[in-house]
Order: structure tokens, then C-alpha cells, then sequence
């Protein structure tokens, strides 16, 4: 046996540059998701928007986000992956400078939802860019951990740029900035980034892609609005669009990928990584500026401190996997997530209790950047070229629909309790309850399995054989 493997993986120079690349764009898009979550207020009255309409600025923005994610990857497998991340970040070029230059609410609601689509095209076109252009396991992981800590830190470090910008320049700032990153990213793409090409002969599932974009709006539009309707309407058009895609010829979420053991549990951990932990961040706003009563500026720079665990994390996460293999790092990460999540349950009104907030918030974003790149590996590991923008269109698609529907079910349990406080407590308390309980599932669910015979059943489960 050749110790070859055990080298380690060296980028070259055309591939760091990719990296870069393609990691600063979804940094870009991750931070969007936050950055104008502290800015709300300002916003609002800048535009004309009415209190009660504010939360509208995040579900225009996480709808089309959430609902076109998995419709667009497949789009990317078969008209060109660097096509259409050109298109999603022209698009947020274009609809930030909307955004920028809103002066009523129709004007602001449309940037967001453009900015939205402009999500949907763009992320899973350029994860898949990312693990298709590192064939090597270990390049892969590496790179896959640092995307993992840049998702999760985009999110926190968006509320830091968003407060910053808020109270040094103006809420404008907040979409301008996106601009001329955009136009490096546009320019610098044709150079570094192969173009894929498309397989002969493949058609779109039209009737599949119907159903589970409408499917994934009406699911995500009940979550957000508290609407029973609404969620049972999505429920029942995912209902119908597993029944196509068991009888389609060309599915557009083949089955045989939906049951994998990888694909269904690893996606399954990735929906409460990014539901929870950007969850108990919302709630973490509310406590730092109703509770506590900090200012937006100084709101930002405590999320700084998750921040900077996020590139830690990403950093080292994927050498932990390559030693532990990815069901033990994803395991451990979550229940770390969960761990330094439960002192926030005794959080209180002094500001003493930032003693206990801040070590929560970085080692607790350890954990869960650690856990979000375990379940990238999962849920991209052992698949053909072919299949990697739907499957990284899954992966996207979970963190998307994680990210928006964790903040309107913690809200809903805040709000049943009449003093925030209480209500911050409880919320809490059902976060740690969640993710103890679905890491338990998953650590079952993700069990090592014997195959009885060498063959293609065999390598699909690689994963899973080595992940123990």
C-alpha cells in the first residue's frame, strides 16, 4: 500500500484563485441573508415601510431564495454551471443598485426578491463549481470546510457589516456594497473557472419543477406567516412531486439520490445546523438590543465573536474529518451546537451576562461551522460529475429553507410567553431539544453498512463504510 494519500493536499495556483473566487461570492451571498437585520428600522422609515411590514425585507428575500434553489441547480447541470453563476451575480449586481436606490416600499420589496432569484441561480452553481473542480478528497474537504465556515460566518458577519454600515454611513451601504464585488467576481470568472459542459440529450422535468418550487414557496410562506393552509398546501405539492419523480424519465431529483443514506441524513443535519444556530442568533439580536439595549453598531461587533469562530472552524474542520471521517465530526459538531447553546437558557438582564454570551457565541459557532462542513462532505461525497449541482442544489436548498424557517418557528415559540425574556429562554430550550434529538437520528440513520458484494452499491456506499 502506497502512502501517497496520506500527503498533504497542495492547491495549485489557478486553484487557489478559483477558491478564492468562488468562496468570496458565496461569502457575498451568505451575507445577505443578515446584513440588514439590525439596519430593519432605519430601513423602514427610509422607504416608507410601516413597522409591521418589516418583516416582509427578509421573506421577499428568502422565498424566491428557498423556493428556486433545487429548480436552478438542476438548471446548471444542464446549460452550464459557470453560466449561470455569471447570470445569479449579475442579477445581484443589478438588484442591489434597485435596492440601493429604493425610495418606496415596491421599489425596496423588489430588490429583495431579485436578490433572492439572484441567490437561487448563483449558490448551488458555484458550490458545484467548487467540488467539481477538486478531485482530490482532500482538496475537496478543505475546500468544502472553508465554504462551510464562510456560509455560516457570512450570516454573522453580515449583521457586523450591517450594524457598521448602518451607524456609520447609511441602510444604502448595505446593498452597495455588493456591487463592485460582484463586477470583480464577473470579470475574474472567465479566466479562472472552466466552463462544464452540458449531457447530450437531457431534458428539464417540467411537471417536478413545478410542483417543488410551488411546493417549496407555499411550505416556506406558511412557516414565515404562521399559516396552517399555506404549509399544508406545500406539504401536500412535495407529496406530489415525489410520486413524479418516482415515474419520470429525466426526474429533476433523481430518487435513487433523495434515498441514499448520505444524501437524506446529511441534508437532514444540515436543515437544523442552519435552522437552529442562525435561529438562536435572531434571538441573541433581540436580547443584545431589547434586553440589553445595545445599539446596532455595538450588536455587530459582539457577532464578530462567531465570526471569527467560523473561520477558525473552517479552517480545521476538515482535517478533523479526514481523521475522524465525517458521521463522527458531524455528530459531535452538533451536539456542540447544542451544548454551548443551553447556558444561553439562563441569560439575564445585566450585562454581566455577557460573560457568558460571548464564549457561548464562539464556541458554540465552532461547532457549528465544524457541523455544516461535515454535512457538506456527506451530502456531495461519492457522486458522479453529473449529479453534483443536484445534489449541491440539495445541500443549498437545505441551508436556504433551514435559515428561513428557523427564525419564524423560534419567534412563534418566543412570543408564546408575555415577558422576552421568557420567551428567549424557552425558544432556546426547544433549540437544544431539536438538535439533541436529531443528532441522535442522524448518528443512527448514518451507521456504517456492510455491502455484501464489490460493486456500484459498494462505492455508492463508500461513505458510509468509512464514516464510523
Amino acid at each position: 500500500m502506497t502512502t501517497t494519500t496520506d500527503a498533504p493536499a497542495r492547491f495549485t495556483g489557478r486553484q487557489r484563485m478559483t477558491v478564492i473566487l468562488l468562496l468570496g461570492a458565496g461569502f457575498m451571498l451568505s451575507v445577505d441573508y443578515s446584513i440588514l437585520n439590525v439596519a430593519l428600522p432605519r430601513l423602514g422609515a427610509g422607504v416608507g415601510l410601516a413597522p409591521s411590514e418589516l418583516p416582509w425585507v427578509v421573506s421577499a428575500f428568502a422565498l424566491p431564495a428557498a423556493g428556486f434553489t433545487l429548480l436552478f441547480g438542476r438548471i446548471a447541470d444542464m446549460y452550464g454551471r459557470r453560466r449561470l453563476f455569471l447570470i445569479g451575480v449579475t442579477l445581484l449586481a443589478l438588484s442591489s443598485l434597485v435596492g440601493a436606490m429604493a425610495t418606496n416600499p415596491t421599489m425596496l420589496l423588489t430588490a429583495r426578491v431579485l436578490q433572492g432569484f439572484a441567490t437561487a441561480i448563483a449558490t448551488p452553481a458555484a458550490l458545484a463549481l467548487l467540488v467539481t473542480s477538486f478531485s482530490d478528497e482532500k482538496q475537496r474537504a478543505r475546500v468544502l470546510g472553508l465554504n462551510g465556515a464562510l456560509l455560516s460566518g457570512g450570516f454573522t458577519v453580515g449583521a457586523l457589516v450591517g450594524g457598521t454600515l448602518v451607524g456609520v454611513l447609511s441602510w444604502r451601504w448595505a446593498f452597495l456594497i455588493n456591487v463592485p464585488v460582484a463586477v470583480l467576481i464577473l470579470v475574474a470568472t472567465p479566466f479562472l473557472v472552466r466552463a462544464s459542459s452540458a449531457p447530450a440529450g437531457v431534458r428539464l422535468d417540467v411537471p417536478g419543477a413545478v410542483t417543488v418550487t410551488l411546493g417549496l414557496l407555499a411550505f416556506v410562506f406558511g412557516v414565515i406567516n404562521e399559516n396552517v393552509y399555506s404549509l399544508l398546501g406545500g406539504v401536500a405539492l412535495l407529496v406530489i412531486f415525489w410520486m413524479i419523480e418516482r415515474r419520470a424519465r429525466a426526474p429533476l431529483a433523481a430518487v435513487d439520490i433523495l434515498t441514499r443514506p448520505t444524501i437524506k441524513w446529511g441534508n437532514v443535519a444540515g436543515l437544523v445546523v442552519f435552522a437552529m444556530e442562525p435561529g438562536a442568533i435572531f434571538l441573541m439580536t433581540l436580547y443584545l438590543q431589547d434586553v440589553l439595549h445595545f445599539a446596532p453598531l455595538t450588536t455587530g461587533l459582539i457577532f464578530g465573536v462567531p465570526g471569527l469562530a467560523s473561520v477558525v472552524a473552517g479552517v480545521v474542520a476538515g482535517r478533523f474529518i479526514a481523521k475522524y471521517g465525517p458521521r463522527k465530526v458531524l455528530a459531535v459538531g452538533l451536539l456542540g451546537q447544542a451544548a454551548f447553546t443551553a447556558p444561553l437558557i439562563a441569560l439575564g438582564t445585566g450585562q454581566v451576562w455577557l460573560s457568558v454570551l460571548i464564549p457561548a457565541l464562539f464556541f458554540g459557532f465552532f461547532a457549528h461551522v465544524t457541523a455544516i462542513v461535515s454535512f457538506m462532505v456527506t451530502a456531495t461525497t461519492g457522486l458522479p460529475d453529473s449529479e453534483q449541482g443536484l445534489a449541491t442544489g440539495l445541500a443549498t436548498l437545505t441551508q436556504q429553507v433551514g435559515i428561513t424557517i428557523g427564525v419564524p418557528i423560534l419567534s412563534a415559540v418566543m412570543t408564546t410567553q408575555a415577558v422576552m425574556l421568557d420567551g428567549l429562554h424557552l425558544a432556546l430550550g426547544v433549540n437544544v431539544l431539536i438538535t439533541v434529538v436529531a443528532t441522535v437520528l442522524i448518528w443512527i440513520g448514518l451507521r456504517p453498512r456492510i455491502q455484501p458484494a464489490a460493486g456500484d452499491a459498494g462505492a455508492r456506499d463508500t461513505l458510509e463504510a468509512s464514516a464510523g
